[in-house]
């Protein structure tokens, strides 16, 4: 029977792949395809949109085009792609180049041009069709760790004419793999009241036992009612030991196809959802993501395929039931997982369900209000109906944990009448730790005598009062220095309260371009921008925070 899922799945997978043109795309390095992250794996609030290219450790490497056509997007960021630069090809697709430390030098000049002429480090521009044309292997970047980038390598996407991005392997953008993909955890989920697994109510974890072959099985379960299961898991190449992503899971029942998990495309409009596929709960509460083999209510995404009962299974009494998990990567390697369930009515079925103080219902507005602070959770930013604890203590405002996935934001408004109204404008609202020792800004707007702000997950709030003006500090030149053999000017900026908010340079009166590297907290300028043309230069650097605290840095120095 094995052998027959196996036939059907290559038999998928080669239809699947004809439906792209194969090595239309080339490696946009000059170096071997190893990869540090592949496509579609579980991020943080998102799925990873393309294939991460390790660039042996260094920055540096050339980026060349992947296909012919003609550059449509550039964007400058301190966050994000960082420098990134986006090709759209002859054949409708697009192809995405991020984290660059440098644009080719062409387009550093043009980009640059852009950048003197608007007075800002951040761009985004869309070049005519006919404007910056580009041929299959040509040098357009070098590869860098810009934006929100943990390390050098190159981000890069394929997407297509709308927009979604697409496994880049489908392309035959490849690289080695023989490794099967490894399972770390098995758990098992009731989804109602009405169902047990082995006597209990909600999450189960099940104990893997491996085979000679290096798939697993479990022992007997008991069950009846409405069950799933879900699994952590990751995929190794050959030529890395980073834990990326699968390429496809399937699941079985009674050797029957039951349900599936396609990573080869997404949309952008519904990459937040992986929260609904993964158990949020768990994730925050552990740092690892369980994929759920079901589809709960209100979950739109389009990753599914085949699935019976919503992937769920019904358990019914006296039967039994043989449940399989295929794990897959792309190169179709794959892990077996074998469930075998026996259907029994429960006794003494225990639940660690605890109940919150307020029931909260997805499709209407919920308000909240107690003391100072007003909550307003507007419909549909909750998948479903949920139960949560609000408590609020002078001035902070306990609003459940951050376990419950949104599908959007909610509004908190504090109430600043009791202030002084020198003292209103340096606050700001934060959200604690879950230790509640660190507070972070999440930013807050003015409403007359009210705070707003716009959250995304919930947590404990408070109130920060920032009326610290950001630190700025020259790094290599001293005032009244002769720097001419030094290639750039770097500066260090930072505000340890709301955080830097915008900076602002010039030389002689004149704006010039100062780079920010936010992880290192830097503002570099190069002097090959050639725009500093007199001996003695007058600098001066203003920095404002979130709040509006400023700083100002004046320095002098000299050049040949």
């Amino acid at each position: 029977m094995k052998y027959l899922f196996l036939l059907l799945f290559f038999t998928n997978l080669s239809y699947s792949q004809q439906e792209y043109p194969q090595y239309y795309f080339r490696n946009p390095l000059e170096v071997p395809v190893v990869l540090a992250g592949t496509f579609a794996e579980l991020r943080s609030n998102h799925f990873h949109s393309g294939m991460d290219i390790k660039t042996q450790g260094q920055e540096g490497l050339n980026v060349v085009a992947s296909a012919d056509g003609y550059i449509s997007r550039i964007k400058i960021s301190p966050f994000g792609y960082g420098k990134a630069i986006y090709i759209t090809h002859p054949n409708g697709y697009t192809t995405v180049y991020g984290h660059l430390q440098k644009l080719s030098p062409s387009l550093e000049t043009y980009i640059k041009k852009v950048q003197y002429a608007k007075e800002q480090f951040d761009v985004e521009i869309f070049p005519a069709v006919d404007e910056l044309k580009v041929f299959k292997g040509e040098l357009v970047a070098i590869s860098g760790n810009t934006g929100s980038s943990a390390g050098p390598h190159l981000h890069f996407e394929i997407r297509d004419k709308n927009e979604r991005p697409l496994n880049p392997m489908l392309f035959g953008i490849n690289t080695q793999d023989t490794k099967k993909p490894a399972i770390t955890g098995l758990f098992a989920y009731t989804k109602n009241h009405s169902s047990h697994i082995n006597n209990t109510l909600g999450r189960r974890e099940l104990r893997l036992i491996a085979d000679n072959n290096g798939d697993y099985t479990t022992q007997k379960i008991d069950a009846e009612g409405t069950i799933g299961f879900g699994v952590i898991s990751y995929d190794q190449q050959d030529l890395a030991y980073n834990k990326n992503g699968l390429y496809n899971i399937q699941t079985f029942l009674n050797g029957s196809r039951h349900f599936e998990i396609d990573f080869r495309r997404f949309s952008f409009d519904e990459t937040r959802h992986i929260n609904r596929l993964i158990d949020y709960g768990y994730y925050r509460d552990k740092d690892e993501r369980i994929q759920k083999l079901f589809i709960e209510e209100n979950n739109p995404l389009n990753l599914y395929k085949n699935a019976q009962n919503d992937g769920y299974l019904k358990v019914k009494d006296s039967l039994s039931y043989s449940y399989k998990i295929r794990l897959s990567d792309f190169e179709g390697n794959d892990t077996w997982i074998t469930i075998p369930i026996e259907g029994k009515k429960g006794k003494n079925v225990s639940s660690f369900e605890s109940k919150g103080n307020v029931d909260l219902i997805a499709n209407q507005s919920n308000k909240l209000a107690d003391g100072k602070w007003k909550v307003t959770i507007p419909a549909n930013v909750l998948y479903e109906n949920t139960s949560i604890n609000y408590k609020v203590i002078g001035d902070t405002l306990k609003l459940h944990e951050d376990v419950i996935p949104l599908i959007k934001s909610f509004n908190i408004e504090y109430d600043l009448t009791s202030y002084k109204e020198s003292d209103r404008n340096l606050l700001y609202i934060a959200q604690l730790s879950k230790n509640g020792k660190k507070i972070y800004y999440t930013g807050a707007s003015r409403k007359g005598d009210f705070l707003s702000a716009w959250e995304n997950n919930f947590g404990t709030f408070t109130i920060g009062i920032d009326s610290i003006s950001p630190s700025i500090t020259a790094i290599n030149f001293k005032d009244g220095q002769w720097i001419s053999s030094a290639n750039s000017l770097i500066i260090k900026i930072d505000d340890s309260e709301s955080g830097i908010s915008n900076y602002r340079a010039t030389v002689n009166g004149k704006w010039i371009l100062m780079e920010y590297d936010y992880k290192k907290d830097l503002l570099i300028h190069n002097f090959d921008d050639g725009v500093l043309t007199e001996t003695e230069n007058k600098l001066k650097v203003i920095v404002t925070d979130n709040v509006g605290n400023s700083s100002t840095f004046i320095a002098t120095f000299y050049r040949k």
